[in-house]
């Protein structure tokens, strides 16, 4: 067995989940297939699936005055804050559903692209 498990170029492109409770509504509806990007860090604001308290979650990453929180959208829940060691996975950068009005990508999706871009010139 190769200790290089989990490090081939796979493990860096784009990979779809479903989501599978409503702590992202109204914007992530459960059921619906949200797309992941994992060779980026997230920054606040940004929608991101993380490790953190021996759990993966997909949340919104805030940072606030020096503080980090795993935020959900639907008030029903309550946000998370980061104390301890954590690692993103990825942030969304679209979002697809069963009709073609429930696609949406995300405005920072356009930032990676022009990123990488700019890193092969």
């Amino acid at each position: 067995m190769s200790d290089n498990i989990g490090s081939g170029c796979a493990e860096l492109e784009p990979y779809a989940l479903r989501v599978t409770d409503d702590s992202m509504a109204p914007e992530f509806w459960e059921g619906c297939i949200i797309i992941i990007e994992p060779r980026h860090s997230a920054q606040s604001g940004q929608y991101a699936v993380v490790d953190y308290a021996n759990d993966t979650t997909f949340r919104q990453f805030v940072e606030e005055g020096g503080r980090r929180y795993l935020k959900p959208l639907n008030e029903k829940y309550e946000a998370v804050e980061i104390t301890g060691p954590f690692a993103v996975r990825g942030i969304v950068i679209q979002r697809a559903g069963t009709r073609r009005k429930h696609h949406k990508h995300y405005e920072y999706a356009d930032i990676i692209n022009q990123d990488e871009r700019s890193a092969a010139q």
